[in-house]
């Protein structure tokens, strides 16, 4: 039942891969803020190793995600949709789908380059990515940092975007990544 992708919805599969890699990187977002705030500590080290070990996951799931949205295409955009707002609509996604993978490598780049390494929940140690220079550690700190600003602001747009096309234009658009929105309820 959750395999198929419907006329109007997405499968179940990607609605819930949406919805939780939504919420881990928010919540590593805002992890990431409060520890780089905090001066060095054990506390500050365990929550770093924290953030790693969420990004390092979202990556995975991101992996699986767009694997899934290969094989199961997205349920089309109403006829009603201008073509500007599809063009900017699949430029949106392709931005989100890029960012959401090159943050979570920025970040293993930066560890790597800080010399310290990425241990996924304490157990498994990833290979470093490059070695340890701490001028490119400094680097690729600020890469990281704008990565991520630059996802949060798509990602506003993209939520704007989704409640204008709910709540002004009352289409089904999110209706497709909701499941409890009855596209049908909507006219």
């Amino acid at each position: 039942m959750g395999t198929r992708t419907t006329k109007t919805r997405y499968t179940c599969t990607a609605i819930g891969l949406h919805w939780l890699i939504a919420l881990a990187i928010f919540g590593t977002f805002i992890l990431g803020m409060y520890v780089s705030d905090l001066p060095f500590s054990p506390q500050r080290l365990r929550l770093i190793a924290y953030h790693k070990w969420i990004g390092v996951t979202i990556f995975l799931f991101v992996a699986f995600r767009v694997f899934w949205r290969l094989t199961h295409p997205a349920p089309p955009l109403p006829n009603s949709i201008p073509q500007w707002q599809k063009a900017a609509s699949a430029i949106s996604h392709g931005l989100l789908y890029v960012l959401m993978v090159i943050i979570p490598l920025s970040g293993w780049i930066y560890s790597s380059a800080a010399g310290v390494p990425v241990v996924y929940f304490g157990l498994v140690q990833l290979p470093d990515l490059v070695g340890a220079d701490k001028a490119l550690a400094t680097n690729l700190k600020l890469l990281h940092k704008v990565l991520n600003f630059t996802l949060a602001s798509v990602v506003i747009v993209h939520v704007l975007a989704a409640l204008k096309h709910h709540f002004l234009e009352r289409d089904e658009v999110l209706a497709r990544m909701l499941p409890f929105l009855n596209p049908k309820e909507r006219h």
